[in-house]
């Protein structure tokens, strides 16, 4: 089966950074400022008030230097306003054909959340660009170790808990990139330091460089 590749940002940086906030003013300096420190793949949850029109003017500033996705995408209509909306990419937490389907037939990268081996086989198999291991603090780096013996086609990112400390570990398991949220961003989104926030933002680029470059599953 064909499917779509990661875009360039998340297969290079191997970071997503996860913007869930109370408030969309926020959204926007967070992201530039994670850009501007090396994490150059956002994805706005679309439980953030605004988070599209976030989206739409982080793709405005941010042109052809940072992956801009949606995030926390549940139904057919909530793929279709993000498809409408010119987004990267799209990370779900659940698999939802339809949802899925959507993304792939409209050429937008789609990342559903699994944890089993048979959900995260049937999200491969609907086309998924890379299947998303949620929640990952639940089971841990080992668990990703052992489904590299049946599944190691599969391009995985784990997300829910991940922090900064052990995003290595993640990458050094097999998974593509690592998807991480308040760990990294603290309380930027609640109006914070974005100085603390670019701080974190160098020190994962730092431990995710040293796993060293990206080798890519079979794409299958």
């Amino acid at each position: 089966m064909s499917r779509l590749p990661l875009p360039g940002p998340t297969r290079t940086s191997r970071i997503v950074a996860v913007l869930r906030a109370r408030r969309g003013d926020h959204v926007v300096p967070a992201a530039e400022t994670l850009a501007a420190n090396g994490v150059v793949s956002v994805e706005v949850t679309l439980g953030t008030p605004g988070a599209l029109e976030a989206v739409a003017t982080l793709r405005e500033r941010l042109p052809r230097t940072c992956d801009v996705g949606v995030g926390t995408v549940l139904t057919r209509d909530d793929a279709a306003r993000a498809v409408d909306a010119g987004v990267d990419y799209a990370i779900t937490p659940t698999v939802v054909p339809e949802v899925v389907v959507t993304f792939c037939h409209a050429g937008v990268p789609v990342i559903p959340g699994a944890l089993t081996p048979t959900e995260i086989s049937a999200a491969w198999e609907l086309g998924a660009s890379a299947v998303k291991v949620f929640p990952a603090s639940l089971v841990g780096v080992s668990y990703v170790s052992q489904l590299r013996g049946p599944l190691p086609h599969v391009a995985l990112i784990p997300s829910g808990g991940v922090a900064i400390d052990d995003a290595r570990s993640w990458l050094d398991a097999g998974c593509v990139a690592v998807s991480v949220g308040g760990p990294l961003l603290g309380d930027a989104l609640d109006g914070g330091d974005l100085d603390a926030l670019a701080a974190r933002a160098r020190a994962l680029v730092a431990a995710v460089a040293a796993a060293g470059p990206l080798e890519e599953p079979g794409r299958g």
